[in-house]
């Protein structure tokens, strides 16, 4: 049990003991002072009910137009994934609409969902199955959701065609950009070390 609550500064990797933090509380390296970890307040119904929030925002983003065009009386609208198919269908833009798919679709859906994973059966108070594996995975593909990337994508593209024709921007862009902040208040409630915690307090 005393392993357990030792912890290694990211910093310097000194191995002290984790002490109690009040809510909202701020753990320091003794050696070096770099943060160890922080106390975040009902981490994990926060953390669901945002990544909750997420998947409906994210089913919205991609069920709908993200932009459209309106020229001589006409509104041309698509959808990310239909922007994704034009860009594979060009035979010189497929490595794009791969990159295009993966971090903005693939990668977020996962984020989103092994979240859900995680997150659910603990708080009915139940293990979610392959733990350790899930959560590595959690870890890998968190880098990769680049919904903010997407978004500056949108507004310069946006921007350039505003010169060409009047631009409409589509109910998956405001989607998106909600999208962006949900992940964003995700990753600053996140406490894995409260996740562990409740693993090892269940039977």
């Amino acid at each position: 049990m005393a392993d357990a609550r030792l912890i290694a500064c990211h910093e310097c990797d000194m191995l002290q003991r984790e002490v109690h933090l009040p809510d909202g509380g701020v753990a320091f390296c003794g050696r070096c002072g770099g943060e160890l970890y922080r106390s975040h307040p009902h981490s994990m119904e926060r953390t669901l009910a945002l990544t909750t929030a997420g998947i409906l925002v994210f089913l919205i983003a991609n069920s709908f137009p993200i932009v459209g065009l309106k020229l001589q009386g006409q509104v041309i609208q698509t959808t990310l994934f239909h922007t994704v198919q034009t860009l594979w269908g060009d035979g010189d833009m497929k490595s794009v609409a791969t990159l295009v798919f993966v971090t903005t679709m693939l990668m977020p859906a996962l984020h989103l969902l092994t979240m859900i994973y995680l997150l659910l059966p603990l708080r009915l108070g139940r293990r979610p199955r392959h733990f350790a594996i899930v959560f590595r995975t959690l870890q890998a593909v968190r880098p990769w959701a680049m919904i903010e990337v997407l978004m500056l994508g949108v507004i310069v593209s946006v921007v350039k065609l505003a010169a060409l024709a009047g631009v409409v921007p589509g109910i998956a862009l405001w989607s998106f950009a909600t999208l962006m902040f949900l992940m964003t208040a995700v990753a600053a409630v996140f406490d894995p070390r409260e996740l562990w915690a409740r693993m090892d307090a269940l039977p």
